[in-house]
Parts: structure tokens; sequence; C-alpha cells
């Protein structure tokens, strides 16, 4: 499996908008059929510029479903975002394999 991991920082003067946008647009990403979940979070950093850094994991099966995401949807979608925020939103893309999972046995009461 593949995770497409999307960093965005986000200017503090469009953060409630955006959050409120980035909750319709990952259904969207979702829809292609390319990925089979998606992870929203936050990033715990102090960030200089004055913004808030989220990032966005998608899980997908295999390469290809990857592959033809960026051929067939990723413009699109990148667009979206872009035209409405601008430079108010950085985005910071990276691929990542997952090589193995491991889970804690422990259940906590």
């Amino acid at each position: 499996m593949y995770i497409y991991n999307v960093t965005l920082s986000i200017d503090k003067s469009i953060h409630e908008e955006w959050l409120e946008w980035i909750h319709h647009h990952i259904p969207e990403v979702l829809a292609t059929g390319k990925f089979i979940s998606a992870k929203l979070t936050q990033v715990l950093i102090e960030e200089e510029m004055d913004g808030v850094t989220y990032s966005i994991q998608y899980t997908a099966n295999s390469r290809e479903d990857l592959d033809s995401y960026y051929k067939e949807d990723a413009e699109r979608l990148r667009k979206d975002g872009m035209l409405k925020f601008g430079d108010k939103m950085l985005a910071f893309r990276t691929e990542l394999k997952i090589v193995n999972e491991f889970f804690s046995n422990q259940v906590k009461n």
C-alpha cells in the first residue's frame, strides 16, 4: 500500500474557511476511487509564518492507483484549492510506501 501525503500550511486569515472547504475536498478525492481512506491531522509545531499546518494522508492500494490519480485527477483537484486560496495555502506532497504495520495488543480502559 502507498500513502500520498499532502502537508499544507494555511494562513490564519483563511483558516476557518479552508477547514470547512477541506472537509468537502477530501471526499471528492476519495470519490476518484484511487484511494481507500484518508486521514486529516493537524501538525503540532510552532509555525514560523503564523499559520496552521495540516497533513492529509490518502491511502492507495497500489502504485498503479496512485499513478492513475496523478494522470486522471490530481491537476483538476489541486487547481480547486489554488484558485480558491492562492498563496494563502502552501502545499508540499510526498509519497510513502508502507513496508509493514505494527499494532499494539494492549487494551486501554
